[in-house]
């Protein structure tokens, strides 16, 4: 989850992402109870531990925002799925 939330700060001036060697910075890790890693926490409102995948990770940093799901815009790929990538052989 860091490089998705890497690239998507490196897109967006407004997001910030930092990963945290727990075992460096203990107390961090009580602060924000780590129980098991990766933990993920988002603008202190949004928690979740384990690996999750990139379109379930932008759903809790929409939720995190206070983006409720019908306020949002359906994706290119939802609506134009021949945009995406080609499943076609090239051969």
């Amino acid at each position: 989850m860091a490089r998705v939330a890497h690239a998507m700060a490196m897109e967006n001036m407004h997001i910030r992402a930092d990963v945290v060697e727990i075992q460096e910075f203990p107390l961090m890790g009580q602060r924000y109870a780590i129980t098991g890693v990766p933990k993920t926490v988002i603008n202190n409102r949004v928690q979740f531990v384990g690996a999750v995948s990139e379109a379930i990770f932008v759903e809790k940093v929409l939720e995190a925002a206070g983006i409720s799901p019908e306020d949002r815009t359906p994706s290119a790929i939802a609506v134009a799925p021949e945009l995406g990538p080609s499943t076609r052989s090239t051969a």
